[in-house]
């Protein structure tokens, strides 16, 4: 089965205090890159989260690149193209969705790229703004 993390799966899964941390972690150790995906922008997601959480949860741009690359070996990364921006971007206005859950839809635009049966999310709500292609797909980690 092939499946796809949002970014809000995988800043948790490297923060052991994090609420979330041990059902993403769980899901991202089984990950294989042959069947497991992210989109290139989660990268730059997660080192922008890691790098900018205030107090102690702060990471160092190394710690920061240390766990990217830990994602890199456990998914195949997924990109769009011009034309898939731009398909994105007219999918999102049909959808009426705006400000920064934009970045959720091109993920979710990725997801179907890659063919992912399921994508896991902890950011439902914004994700199902995206239709039914995608609301269907949808799972938290830890759910069947």
């Amino acid at each position: 089965m092939k499946t796809f993390f949002d970014t809000s799966v995988l800043v948790p899964a490297f923060q052991e205090d994090h609420v979330h941390h041990q059902a993403s972690w769980r899901v991202l150790d089984a990950a294989e890159p042959a069947d497991s995906y992210c989109g290139v922008h989660s990268l730059a997601e997660m080192y922008s989260t890691l790098t900018g959480i205030p107090g102690p949860r702060r990471r160092s741009s190394i710690e920061a690149m240390i766990q990217i690359e830990s994602v890199r070996q456990r998914l195949s990364l997924v990109a769009l193209d011009a034309d898939g921006y731009a398909d994105a971007l007219a999918a999102a206005a049909g959808h009426h969705i705006a400000g920064g859950a934009i970045y959720d839809a091109l993920l979710a635009q990725c997801a179907l790229k890659a063919g992912a049966e399921v994508i896991y999310t902890w950011n439902v709500r914004d994700f199902e703004r995206c239709g039914p292609e995608v609301a269907r797909r949808l799972r938290t980690p830890g759910t069947a």
